[in-house]
C-alpha cells in the first residue's frame, strides 16, 4: 500500500487488448474520486526457447511495449490523458510485475482478459495471479463492462 507521505495511486495493467483500454477507463473514473494518480503499467519478457536463439540486432522489445501502452492510451484517453498519469514499461512477467506494483499502489486495476490464452476461462492467467496475490485490493474489469457512462463515486459504489 502507499506510504503515508505518498499521493495514492491506482496501477492498471495494460496489454493493448479491448480488456486492458476498459481497465484503463474504470482507473481513470476511481483514480478520479479516490484523488489518486495513476501508474500505466506494461510488461514484456523474451520469449521462451529452447536452445540457441539470435534475435536481429534492431529487435527492441521495450520499444514495441512503449508503443503498445501509447496506442492504447490514446485509444482510452485520446489527447485527453487524465492528470497524474505515469507510463511505466518493465521487463519481466506481466503478473508479477504488477503484483509488485501493488506494494505502492492503493488499488490495482486489470482486464479480465488479455491477449492470450483460451476464451473459455472467466479470467485471465495475469488478472487471476494478481487477484489473488497483490498487497491491495484488485478490480477486475470483466470484457463488455457497463457503467463508463457515468463517474464512480467510489464513497457511494456498491461494494
Amino acid at each position: 500500500m502507499t506510504s503515508s507521505n505518498e499521493s495514492p495511486r491506482v496501477v492498471v495493467g495494460v496489454d493493448g487488448s479491448e480488456s486492458s483500454i476498459n481497465a484503463l477507463r474504470w482507473a481513470a473514473r476511481l483514480a478520479s474520486g479516490l484523488g489518486a494518480g495513476i501508474d500505466a503499467v506494461t510488461a514484456w519478457e523474451l520469449p521462451n526457447t529452447y536452445g540457441f536463439v539470435a534475435y536481429p540486432e534492431d529487435y527492441r522489445p521495450d520499444v514495441d511495449a512503449a508503443s503498445v501502452l501509447g496506442t492504447a492510451l490514446t485509444d482510452a484517453f485520446g489527447e485527453n490523458r487524465p492528470p497524474g498519469l505515469r507510463e511505466r514499461v518493465a521487463k519481466g512477467n506481466p503478473a508479477q510485475v504488477l503484483t509488485e506494483a501493488s506494494h505502492d499502489a492503493t488499488m490495482v486495476v486489470v482486464g479480465s482478459r488479455g491477449h492470450g490464452g483460451f476464451a473459455g476461462l472467466l479470467l485471465g492467467s495475469v488478472s487471476s495471479y494478481v487477484a489473488e496475490h497483490a498487497a491491495c485490493p484488485v478490480l477486475v474489469i470483466r470484457r463488455g463492462a457497463r457503467g463508463l457512462e457515468e463517474p464512480v463515486d467510489p464513497a457511494t459504489a456498491d461494494r
